[in-house]
């Protein structure tokens, strides 16, 4: 068990439709993320994830929904997220792929 969820972009977009509570997680770098991000996505970029507490994330039962480009990234920022101690990590790949459109 790594200790968060794989779950499909669709999945992660109706989670964002009809869903309450959750924080998107962008760890794509902060110029990355200003280029283009999913609405309501907070930064966080992967290197910043050192095991010390993350101001953004208090909760650490909230559902997350976590994304970078490719997907690769997202998988270990999924998995330092779970060594922290988070358990509702739900990872859905990258924005190379998202269909939804992004915000600037």
């Amino acid at each position: 068990m790594n200790g968060y969820k794989q779950i499909s972009q669709e999945a992660a977009w109706d989670i964002m439709e009809h869903g309450t509570g959750f924080q998107i997680v962008d760890v794509r770098t902060p110029e990355e993320y200003e280029a283009g991000h999913i609405k309501g996505a907070v930064n966080i970029p992967l290197e910043t994830i050192r095991g010390q507490e993350i101001p953004q994330l208090p909760d650490k039962s909230q559902e997350l929904l976590v994304y970078c480009r490719s997907g690769v990234r997202s998988k270990m920022a999924s998995e330092k997220l779970a060594a922290q101690g988070y358990t509702g990590i739900e990872e859905f790949g990258g924005v190379i792929t998202w269909t939804h459109g992004l915000v600037k």
